[in-house]
């Protein structure tokens, strides 16, 4: 499985005066999205996933959250805001954007990008490049909500080779261990044996079905058994009497 990279050591001939540390708390300096198709995809699959490794303390599963990486520590300069990554071996807290240099030097593990019209260019070009050489996070995907078209790469000896798509059409995610996937025009998180995740609303109603037809064969059972009452009733045999 490949790795993240992590950050480089602040090179020598640079002096302690040039270096900024910023405070811990840095904020995220990412633009408001373009839709709400972008909103709603962004925030599915981080709840999903949060949802799905919810007995998990060792990951941080985040969106349009800035992740500044520059080797002289400044937030000024390298920067990127995927639109949902994934860094795994990480404390589960939440955080105002992602500091490479105060987590370790740790990068994500997977990018997923959603496109827009403004942004599949940059998307596809710029962005596909500094992940796969400056961070080189092991699982890129990007996915238009618009026209559904999803794409993912994974990382071998430093470049990014296309993921095949399976026969249902999804695409496997060896960082997360899962599927992507088309459902109902979002992308979503499928396992191993190709069940899809389910958001807490859609589990709610599961349940409330599940509930509605336990409450009906229990009906259906009611009437049955009066009918036969009634049956033997009609044959003189009372069931109170034997």
């Amino acid at each position: 499985m490949s790795e993240p990279a992590t950050l480089e050591i602040i090179s020598d001939n640079i002096s302690e005066e040039e270096v900024v540390f910023p405070s811990g708390d840095i904020l995220s300096d990412e633009p408001p999205l373009e839709s709400d198709l972008h909103r709603e995809q962004i925030d599915l699959l981080i709840h999903l996933l949060k949802l799905w490794w919810r007995e998990r303390q060792d990951f941080y599963a985040s969106g349009n959250l800035t992740i500044y990486y520059s080797p002289n520590q400044k937030k000024s300069e390298h920067f990127r805001g995927p639109d949902f990554f994934v860094v795994l071996g990480t404390q589960k807290k939440d955080r105002k954007s992602w500091v490479v240099w105060q987590e370790d030097g740790k990068y994500p593990n997977l990018i997923v990008e959603i496109l827009s019209s403004s942004t599949t260019a940059v998307d596809k070009g710029l962005k596909k490049q500094v992940y796969q050489d400056t961070f080189r996070t092991p699982d890129y995907f990007w996915f238009d909500p618009v026209t559904t078209e999803l794409q993912g790469f994974h990382l071998v000896d430093g470049k990014y080779q296309e993921i095949q798509v399976t026969t249902d059409g999804r695409l496997w995610s060896q960082q997360l261990e899962l599927y992507l996937g088309v459902y109902e025009g979002k992308l979503r998180f499928f396992t191993t044996e190709n069940q899809l995740i389910l958001s807490s609303e859609e589990l709610a109603e599961q349940e409330r079905l599940r509930a509605q037809k336990a409450e009906k064969r229990a009906q259906r059972a009611e009437q049955e058994i009066a009918r036969l009452r009634e049956v033997l009733r009609t044959q003189g045999i009372d069931l109170e009497n034997i």
